[in-house]
């Protein structure tokens, strides 16, 4: 199956989706904000076929929209997927920890720098919202887009006042 996508516009920078078209529709593999994108060769641009996945993201920055509601197909493990899901519970606005995420979860505490690394692997930025994990004292740990992009989400969502300066 050849590989579709599109490149939009967005406050935190140009965003890459890529999905898998069907006759009932896009199904979006994955969200990725790469500062200068390499598209594969065998990939094929169609910006129709994101169409309201694009309306989706507009109407979340435009501070519209708190749930995505898109088909998706991430491809990972079983234990990835589970805490994947897991980020579609965390509401818009709000944040949670590694550790709470993981107590919810069942994963032990040994265990917890996998739970990390699973998000750190989320194909799926801003839908499957891995930016409202931080740490346990308020810090803002790593995110595949940066830290720095993590914040301007988490402020946008009203998660974090605003730094003045």
């Amino acid at each position: 199956m050849t590989t579709i996508y599109t490149l939009t516009d967005s406050p935190v920078g140009e965003l890459l989706l890529t999905g898998e078209k069907s006759p009932t529709g896009t199904t979006l593999t994955s969200l990725t904000m790469p500062d200068h994108p390499t598209i594969p060769a065998d990939w094929q641009r169609d910006d129709q076929a994101f169409t309201e996945a694009t309306r989706q993201l507009s109407a979340y920055f435009a501070g519209h929209l708190t749930r995505f509601e898109l088909p998706l197909a991430a491809e990972g493990t079983e234990f990835q997927q589970r805490v994947w899901r897991a980020l579609d519970e965390i509401p818009y606005g709000t944040t949670t920890t590694y550790g709470a995420l993981a107590e919810r979860l069942g994963v032990p505490r040994a265990e917890v720098r996998a739970l990390g690394a699973a998000l750190g692997a989320n194909p799926l930025l801003l839908v499957r919202a891995c930016h409202r994990v931080i740490g346990a004292d308020g810090s803002m740990r790593g995110y595949a887009a940066g830290v720095d992009r993590k914040v301007r989400l988490l402020t946008h969502e009203g998660a974090l006042q605003p730094m003045l300066g």
